[in-house]
């Protein structure tokens, strides 16, 4: 297998670990968000070209930071409140 294959793959696995301990503190909760990220990687597990790969890489890294912001603007809603009230 060329390096380039086993790079992906790493990268790969280690967004969807990354999206899977965020997705603990996802708004609508955990059992929501599993299913759906499962869904989402399997729905791509067939492309090939890595070009494409990479692309869905992108957009899962958007996902990421679009749950991460989510996360800290409620812990900042949090601490916040907690000051000014």
């Amino acid at each position: 297998m060329p390096n380039s294959q086993v790079t992906l793959q790493y990268q790969v696995k280690n967004l969807y670990k990354r999206l899977l301990f965020i997705g603990r503190e996802y708004p609508l909760g955990y059992s929501y968000f599993r299913p759906r990220l499962k869904k989402a990687f399997l729905k791509n597990r067939d492309l090939k070209n890595e070009d494409d790969i990479k692309k869905a890489i992108e957009t899962g890294e958007y996902v990421y930071k679009e749950i991460e912001t989510l996360y800290y603007l409620k812990k900042y809603r949090a601490l916040k409140k907690s000051y000014y009230d």
